[in-house]
Protein backbone atom coordinates (compact mmCIF):
# COMPACT_ATOMS: atom_id res chain seq x y z
CA UNK A 1 0.00 0.00 0.00
CA UNK A 2 0.86 3.38 -0.56
CA UNK A 3 1.52 5.52 2.76
CA UNK A 4 -0.54 8.72 2.92
CA UNK A 5 2.02 9.73 5.58
CA UNK A 6 4.93 12.94 5.01
CA UNK A 7 7.29 14.54 7.64
CA UNK A 8 6.32 18.53 8.42
CA UNK A 9 8.77 20.52 6.03
CA UNK A 10 8.58 22.78 8.63
CA UNK A 11 11.15 20.78 11.41
CA UNK A 12 14.14 22.27 12.45
CA UNK A 13 16.31 19.22 12.57
CA UNK A 14 19.34 21.64 13.68
CA UNK A 15 18.04 23.06 16.89
CA UNK A 16 16.57 18.93 17.66
CA UNK A 17 19.71 17.82 16.83
CA UNK A 18 21.06 20.49 19.22
CA UNK A 19 18.75 19.56 21.82
CA UNK A 20 18.98 14.96 21.34
CA UNK A 21 22.93 15.78 21.51
CA UNK A 22 22.52 17.71 24.94
CA UNK A 23 19.42 15.59 26.39
CA UNK A 24 19.42 12.68 24.66
CA UNK A 25 15.53 13.08 24.35
CA UNK A 26 13.61 15.09 22.20
CA UNK A 27 9.91 16.31 21.28
CA UNK A 28 9.08 16.82 17.48
CA UNK A 29 5.98 18.64 17.17
CA UNK A 30 3.69 17.87 14.60
CA UNK A 31 5.73 15.58 12.87
CA UNK A 32 3.09 14.68 10.83
CA UNK A 33 0.27 16.60 9.53
CA UNK A 34 -2.74 16.88 11.97
CA UNK A 35 -5.12 15.48 10.05
CA UNK A 36 -2.51 12.55 9.07
CA UNK A 37 -2.84 12.00 12.98
CA UNK A 38 -6.49 11.96 13.10
CA UNK A 39 -7.07 9.76 10.77
CA UNK A 40 -4.31 7.49 12.29
CA UNK A 41 -5.98 7.64 15.45
CA UNK A 42 -9.56 6.91 14.18
CA UNK A 43 -8.25 4.39 12.64
CA UNK A 44 -7.13 2.74 15.95
CA UNK A 45 -10.48 3.47 17.90
CA UNK A 46 -11.95 1.27 15.64
CA UNK A 47 -10.30 -1.38 15.53
CA UNK A 48 -11.02 -4.44 17.56
CA UNK A 49 -8.31 -6.20 17.69
CA UNK A 50 -6.55 -5.32 20.21
CA UNK A 51 -4.55 -7.75 22.87
CA UNK A 52 -4.03 -7.24 26.23
CA UNK A 53 -0.36 -7.63 27.54
CA UNK A 54 1.62 -8.28 30.82
CA UNK A 55 3.85 -10.32 32.44
CA UNK A 56 4.10 -13.20 34.17
CA UNK A 57 6.19 -15.86 36.22
CA UNK A 58 6.36 -17.76 32.75
CA UNK A 59 6.88 -14.74 30.41
CA UNK A 60 4.75 -12.28 28.65
CA UNK A 61 0.47 -12.78 29.02
CA UNK A 62 -1.76 -11.91 26.03
CA UNK A 63 -5.22 -11.76 26.23
CA UNK A 64 -7.24 -10.49 23.55
CA UNK A 65 -9.67 -7.62 24.14
CA UNK A 66 -13.05 -9.99 23.72
CA UNK A 67 -11.69 -12.73 25.80
CA UNK A 68 -10.90 -10.21 28.76
CA UNK A 69 -14.24 -8.79 28.75
CA UNK A 70 -15.37 -12.38 29.17
CA UNK A 71 -13.60 -12.40 32.42
CA UNK A 72 -15.86 -12.39 36.15
CA UNK A 73 -15.30 -9.70 37.92
CA UNK A 74 -13.65 -11.88 40.65
CA UNK A 75 -10.96 -13.03 38.05
CA UNK A 76 -10.57 -9.82 36.72
CA UNK A 77 -10.00 -8.75 40.36
CA UNK A 78 -7.94 -11.59 41.17
CA UNK A 79 -5.43 -10.72 37.75
CA UNK A 80 -5.58 -7.11 38.93
CA UNK A 81 -4.20 -8.11 42.37
CA UNK A 82 -1.03 -10.37 40.59
CA UNK A 83 -0.42 -7.95 38.19
CA UNK A 84 -0.08 -4.91 40.87
CA UNK A 85 1.90 -7.30 43.54
CA UNK A 86 4.52 -8.05 40.56
CA UNK A 87 4.45 -4.72 39.60
CA UNK A 88 6.19 -3.77 43.45
CA UNK A 89 8.85 -6.33 43.12
CA UNK A 90 10.24 -5.57 39.50
CA UNK A 91 9.61 -4.85 36.05
CA UNK A 92 5.63 -5.16 34.71
CA UNK A 93 3.38 -3.77 32.38
CA UNK A 94 -0.41 -3.75 31.44
CA UNK A 95 -1.54 -2.42 28.12
CA UNK A 96 -3.01 -2.97 24.92
CA UNK A 97 -1.71 -3.69 21.98
CA UNK A 98 -2.00 -3.94 18.13
CA UNK A 99 1.21 -5.43 16.57
CA UNK A 100 2.42 -4.55 13.27
CA UNK A 101 4.64 -7.43 11.34
CA UNK A 102 8.46 -6.58 11.19
CA UNK A 103 8.35 -8.28 7.69
CA UNK A 104 8.33 -5.27 5.08
CA UNK A 105 6.09 -7.82 2.38
CA UNK A 106 3.49 -8.14 4.95
CA UNK A 107 3.39 -4.18 5.70
CA UNK A 108 3.56 -3.97 1.99
CA UNK A 109 0.56 -6.20 1.18
CA UNK A 110 -1.61 -4.79 4.43
CA UNK A 111 -4.04 -2.17 3.71
CA UNK A 112 -4.04 -1.15 7.29
CA UNK A 113 -3.83 2.45 8.19
CA UNK A 114 -1.37 1.55 11.17
CA UNK A 115 1.07 -1.06 9.12
CA UNK A 116 1.05 2.29 7.13
CA UNK A 117 2.17 4.66 9.22
CA UNK A 118 5.20 1.84 10.63
CA UNK A 119 5.39 1.77 6.60
CA UNK A 120 5.84 5.62 6.29
CA UNK A 121 8.89 5.19 9.61
CA UNK A 122 10.90 3.07 7.79
CA UNK A 123 11.23 5.10 5.12
CA UNK A 124 14.32 6.72 3.80
CA UNK A 125 12.98 10.28 4.41
CA UNK A 126 11.82 9.42 8.07
CA UNK A 127 15.44 7.36 8.93
CA UNK A 128 17.34 9.96 7.58
CA UNK A 129 15.59 12.76 9.60
CA UNK A 130 16.19 10.58 12.50
CA UNK A 131 19.61 9.16 11.44
CA UNK A 132 20.37 13.74 11.36
CA UNK A 133 18.60 14.78 14.94
CA UNK A 134 20.72 11.46 16.23
CA UNK A 135 24.04 12.49 14.71
CA UNK A 136 24.20 8.71 13.39
CA UNK A 137 24.18 7.36 9.72
CA UNK A 138 20.65 6.72 9.67
CA UNK A 139 18.99 3.39 10.90
CA UNK A 140 18.66 0.28 9.13
CA UNK A 141 14.62 -0.47 10.75
CA UNK A 142 11.99 0.98 12.64
CA UNK A 143 9.51 -2.01 13.86
CA UNK A 144 6.46 -0.60 15.76
CA UNK A 145 3.25 -1.47 17.21
CA UNK A 146 -0.59 0.60 18.43
CA UNK A 147 -0.45 1.09 22.13
CA UNK A 148 -3.23 2.17 24.15
CA UNK A 149 -2.93 2.36 28.16
CA UNK A 150 -6.50 2.66 29.66
CA UNK A 151 -7.09 3.42 33.52
CA UNK A 152 -4.95 0.74 35.23
CA UNK A 153 -2.34 0.33 32.57
CA UNK A 154 0.88 1.57 33.44
CA UNK A 155 4.62 0.51 32.41
CA UNK A 156 7.65 0.24 35.30
CA UNK A 157 10.99 1.57 35.25
CA UNK A 158 13.25 -0.30 32.37
CA UNK A 159 15.85 0.71 29.64
CA UNK A 160 14.78 -0.76 26.36
CA UNK A 161 18.53 -2.16 26.39
CA UNK A 162 17.97 -5.87 25.14
CA UNK A 163 20.73 -7.54 23.86
CA UNK A 164 20.23 -8.79 19.82
CA UNK A 165 17.96 -6.21 18.78
CA UNK A 166 20.33 -3.63 18.11
CA UNK A 167 17.93 -0.63 19.49
CA UNK A 168 19.25 2.97 18.70
CA UNK A 169 16.61 4.66 19.97
CA UNK A 170 13.02 4.40 20.94
CA UNK A 171 10.10 6.41 19.93
CA UNK A 172 6.64 7.53 20.36
CA UNK A 173 4.20 8.80 18.64
CA UNK A 174 0.99 10.78 20.50
CA UNK A 175 -2.51 10.43 19.34
CA UNK A 176 -4.32 11.63 22.13
CA UNK A 177 -5.47 14.88 22.11
CA UNK A 178 -6.41 17.08 25.17
CA UNK A 179 -4.56 15.24 27.63
CA UNK A 180 -4.06 16.41 31.79
CA UNK A 181 -1.01 15.34 32.82
CA UNK A 182 -2.78 14.90 36.49
CA UNK A 183 -4.15 11.67 34.86
CA UNK A 184 -1.48 9.56 34.56
CA UNK A 185 0.01 8.25 31.38
CA UNK A 186 3.15 10.38 31.22
CA UNK A 187 6.50 9.40 29.68
CA UNK A 188 8.99 9.76 32.62
CA UNK A 189 12.77 9.74 32.67
CA UNK A 190 14.50 8.75 35.92
CA UNK A 191 17.96 10.18 37.01
CA UNK A 192 20.48 8.09 38.50
CA UNK A 193 19.31 10.46 42.39
CA UNK A 194 15.67 8.84 42.13
CA UNK A 195 14.15 11.60 40.98
CA UNK A 196 12.84 12.55 37.83
CA UNK A 197 15.07 14.18 35.06
CA UNK A 198 11.98 14.79 33.00
CA UNK A 199 8.28 13.82 31.60
CA UNK A 200 6.30 14.46 28.47
CA UNK A 201 2.79 14.36 28.25
CA UNK A 202 0.71 12.02 25.88
CA UNK A 203 0.11 15.17 22.72
CA UNK A 204 -1.42 14.89 19.62
CA UNK A 205 0.63 14.22 16.20
CA UNK A 206 3.99 14.50 18.31
CA UNK A 207 6.70 12.49 18.01
CA UNK A 208 9.19 11.60 21.18
CA UNK A 209 12.40 10.32 20.54
CA UNK A 210 15.27 9.13 23.02
CA UNK A 211 18.29 7.31 23.37
CA UNK A 212 18.54 3.85 24.12
CA UNK A 213 19.49 3.30 26.93
CA UNK A 214 17.27 5.49 29.01
CA UNK A 215 15.70 4.35 31.72
CA UNK A 216 12.10 5.60 31.66
CA UNK A 217 8.10 4.33 32.21
CA UNK A 218 4.84 5.18 31.80
CA UNK A 219 3.23 6.27 34.83
CA UNK A 220 -0.02 5.01 35.96
CA UNK A 221 -3.45 5.83 34.19
CA UNK A 222 -5.64 6.69 37.54
CA UNK A 223 -9.64 6.90 37.18
CA UNK A 224 -9.65 10.11 36.16
CA UNK A 225 -9.11 10.01 32.40
CA UNK A 226 -12.26 9.93 30.09
CA UNK A 227 -10.48 7.90 27.60
CA UNK A 228 -7.47 5.92 26.65
CA UNK A 229 -4.16 6.99 26.02
CA UNK A 230 -2.98 6.25 22.58
CA UNK A 231 -0.27 5.77 20.49
CA UNK A 232 2.07 3.93 18.11
CA UNK A 233 5.47 3.06 19.72
CA UNK A 234 8.79 1.39 18.72
CA UNK A 235 12.51 1.22 18.16
CA UNK A 236 14.66 2.42 15.55
CA UNK A 237 17.06 -0.02 15.00
CA UNK A 238 20.66 -0.06 13.53
CA UNK A 239 20.43 -3.98 12.09
CA UNK A 240 17.34 -5.74 10.67
CA UNK A 241 16.16 -8.30 13.42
Amino acid sequence: MKTPFAINPNIDRAALALQFRTAGRVEIRDFISPADASALRAHLLARDDWTLVLRAASGVYELPRNRFSELTDAQKAELDTLVIQAAREGFQYRYESIRVPDEAHLRTRSSALLDGFVKFMNSSPVLECIGEIMGVAAPHFADGQATSYSPGHFLTRHDDDIEGKHRLAAYVMGLQPDWKPEWGGLLMFHGEDGNIDGAFTPAMGSLRLFRVPAAHSVSYVNPMAPTSRLSVTGWFRSKYP
